[in-house]
Parts: C-alpha cells; sequence; structure tokens
C-alpha cells in the first residue's frame, strides 16, 4: 500500500473513533443522573461542576456532538469512497458503502452508546473538558441553529413544557424502586408524600356523627368519665350543639385540675378552638395547626355549623400510615369471611376499597368513604339487606345505624376476576 493510502486509511481510523467518542457523549450527557452530578458538584468535584454546566446548556451540547459526528462520519464516507475505488475499481463505491456502514454502525454507534449508558456520569465528566472546548469552537454554527430552531417554533406554533407532571413523577419512583433504589415502604412514603398537598380537609376529617364531645356545662365527673371511656388525650367542648364548638380541653390539664382541686373555673382550661373550611388543602392545615400550636381543627361546613375535626394525627397518618399506641383499637376494614367473600367496614377510604380489589385506576367516586359510596350507588338512603354489583363485586348492606352503613359484605365475582382477588396480610 502506497503512502497516501496508507495516510487515507489511518484518517478514515482517526474519523471512525472521532465517531465513537461522540456517540458515547451524546449517550452518556442523555442518560446521566442529574441529580446525582449535582450532588457530586456540591460535594467538591469540578468535573461534576462542568458536566453540568454543559447539561444546562443541552441544546447547544447536542447541536455540537451531532454536528461534528456527521461531520467525521461524511469524511470517513468519502476517504474510503476514494480509497476502495483506487483498489476496488467501479465497485469499489458499493463496497465502501457496505464496509463502512458496518464499521460505523457497529463499532461507531451502537457498542459505544451501549458502554456509554452502563456508566454515563463517569464518561460524561471524562470528556466534558474536550466537548467544553469544541462547543466553544462551535459557537457560530449553534448560533446559527438555535436562530433555525426560533424559526421553526415560530412557523409551527410550538411550545415546550419542561415541568415534570405527577405522573412522570410517580413513574420515577416506580423505577426507583424497581431498581432496588427503595423499598416498597419508601415508595408509598413517597407517593403518599406527592398527594399531600392535592388533599383537602374534607378528604380526611372525623364527620360529626363520629365526634366525641363535651358539653360546655358537664360536670367534673362527666369530664371524666367521657375521657376514660373514649380514651382520647383531647375533647372538643360545645354550647348547646355540636355545631357550636367553644373550646378544646386536654385531658392532662384536666386531671391536674382535679387532682389539685383548683378553685378556678373548669372553662379556664378550655383552649380556642382552630376553624377551617372544608376546601383548606391539608399541606395549608398542617402549617396553620403547627402556628397555633393546635393539635385538633374544627372543620365547619357552609352554613357555619360542624363538618367534623381533623387532628395532627389525621394528618401525619396521611404521610406515614396509621399510627398505633396502647390503647388504641385495632381495627380490620377489610377481613375475609369466605370463598371470595369479604366483610368491609364503611367508615373506610373508598380509594382503599378500590385499591384492595384492585379496581380499574379510572373508577371515580364523589364520596371518601364507603358508606357515602355506597348510597351514591343506591341512589336512596341505603337499608339492610340493600344490595348492587359494580363491576366483579356485589355489594350487600350488612349493618346500618342512624341511616348510616357501618358494614358491609362484598362477594367477588367471575372465576376469571378471582385471579386479581387481594392477598391479606
Amino acid at each position: 500500500m502506497d503512502p497516501d493510502s496508507l495516510f487515507s486509511l489511518l484518517l478514515i481510523v482517526m474519523m471512525v473513533l472521532w465517531g465513537v467518542y461522540f456517540s458515547a457523549s451524546e449517550t452518556a450527557f442523555s442518560a446521566l443522573n442529574r441529580i446525582r452530578i449535582k450532588n457530586m458538584a456540591e460535594e467538591g468535584s469540578k468535573r461534576a461542576a462542568l458536566v453540568l454546566k454543559l447539561h444546562e446548556d443541552f441544546d447547544n451540547l447536542l447541536s455540537t456532538l451531532l454536528v461534528l459526528n456527521n461531520v467525521v462520519t461524511l469524511v470517513a464516507a468519502a476517504l474510503s469512497t476514494l480509497l476502495f475505488v483506487k483498489y476496488f475499481g467501479d465497485i469499489g463505491a458499493t463496497l465502501s458503502t457496505i464496509v463502512l456502514t458496518i464499521i460505523v454502525v457497529f463499532f461507531g454507534d451502537i457498542t459505544p452508546k451501549s458502554l456509554a449508558k452502563e456508566s454515563p456520569e463517569k464518561f460524561a465528566m471524562f470528556c466534558a473538558p474536550l466537548i467544553h472546548v469544541l462547543m466553544i469552537m462551535n459557537t457560530p454554527i449553534n448560533f446559527i441553529f438555535a436562530q433555525w430552531k426560533t424559526v421553526l417554533s415560530r412557523i409551527f406554533n410550538t411550545t415546550s413544557d419542561d415541568r415534570m407532571t405527577e405522573e412522570e413523577l410517580y413513574s420515577i419512583v416506580e423505577e426507583a424502586q424497581h431498581d432496588g433504589v427503595i423499598d416498597e415502604n419508601d415508595k408509598l412514603l413517597i407517593e403518599n408524600a406527592i398527594e399531600f398537598n392535592e388533599k383537602k380537609a374534607s378528604d380526611i376529617l372525623t364527620p360529626r356523627i363520629d365526634i366525641a364531645a363535651i358539653a360546655e356545662d358537664s360536670t367534673v365527673d362527666e369530664i371524666a368519665q367521657m375521657f376514660i371511656e373514649t380514651e382520647f388525650s383531647r375533647l372538643p367542648v360545645y354550647s348547646d350543639t355540636i355545631d357550636h364548638i367553644v373550646g378544646v380541653v386536654h385531658m392532662r390539664d384536666f386531671f391536674n385540675y382535679t387532682i389539685k382541686k383548683e378553685v378556678k373555673p373548669l372553662r379556664e382550661l378550655f383552649s380556642p378552638p382552630l376553624f377551617v373550611a372544608p376546601s383548606m388543602k391539608m399541606s395549608d392545615l398542617f402549617k396553620e395547626l403547627q402556628e397555633q400550636k393546635s393539635h385538633i381543627a374544627v372543620v365547619t361546613d357552609e352554613y357555619g355549623g360542624t363538618a367534623g375535626i381533623i387532628t395532627m394525627e389525621d394528618i401525619l397518618e396521611e404521610l406515614v400510615g396509621d399510627i398505633w399506641d396502647e390503647s388504641d383499637e385495632i381495627i380490620v376494614e377489610f377481613e375475609k369471611i369466605g370463598d371470595n367473600q369479604y366483610k368491609v367496614i364503611c367508615s373506610a377510604y373508598v380509594k382503599d376499597l378500590f385499591s384492595f380489589f384492585q379496581l380499574s385506576d379510572d373508577t371515580e367516586a364523589e364520596s371518601t368513604s364507603v358508606s357515602g359510596w355506597i348510597m351514591d350507588m343506591l341512589g336512596k338512603m341505603p337499608e339492610k339487606g340493600d344490595t348492587f354489583t359494580f363491576e366483579n363485586l356485589t355489594v350487600i348492606v350488612h349493618k346500618i345505624e342512624q341511616r348510616r352503613v357501618l358494614e358491609c359484605i362484598i362477594t367477588v365475582n367471575d372465576k376469571y376476576e378471582q385471579e386479581k382477588q387481594p392477598e391479606l396480610e
């Protein structure tokens, strides 16, 4: 092989190697974990800081890599064609196309991209200094492409929204759990935190019918008996009716009062109640309770009456799940009582019912409790024995108290659907 041909061959090899470098760099910067790089930069890594800077200007970075990759590919193709025509005559161009395509696709594209994807952060930090220099050299071309992009955006009226959607955030959490980065408990905690700001006071309140409260003129014995029976640490105090809550009494303050036999009026133990609207977001309510140094909020309805109450514990349980102490009675909301048959406590959330029985994701209900959902499905005041079918479930009203459904029996129908039955823990 003469010196000119040898020189052409070396140039072709060099162009292919540059193509390998640019292809791997493109994949590395596209696949890197930005949060990981940001943490490394904050820990003092200068290479990571440079990678983060280049990634923030991703359009110019990608433009530079694509332009240079196409340039080296075209140069390699031209030199290869000349070299093959010189030695193989008329079929040289065809042979050159076949050989160079195989080399570029397999060795110059697929292989480097696959390797770079395995450790994108490491490779990005390795190639960042040279890429930075090449971006500076390619500034005029990048400017032209930026203007062209602006023109296209105006012609086709395209807008970009870089904000992450809630669905995308859930997908990231799912991937993290699937990859073993977080466990199931961490996943549930993160998902609860995502949903936290979407929930309102009306979603988690204890309805007025379930409120344990004392009258303002109750005797010491009556209050003591209520604390003993309910085992609550705090009780709302009302005047005349539950719609007029005037304060909250703490068990500690009350029993200190009785033990010390103080002579001051009992009502001086009552702390002022915090009133909130049903539409108040849970995150705002949590901050309000912290600022007011209160543990109970009274949720009022549109007429100024009492819709229910919310405690600090209720809010925390929305984040971390049920919180139990020694005095709490453990309630099993979904209990298997027979083949494909379950007893359900109707104070449970509808969302938990849908999740437990693995109902379709597009199922929505206006009510938050199973009791309200049953009433909506029946379209009337429920009576014991009322029944209806929903998807693969047959629901029978089992126990009622004061026109409210306390328990229902749910049967899972259809042998095919039984494959989706829940597994009790």
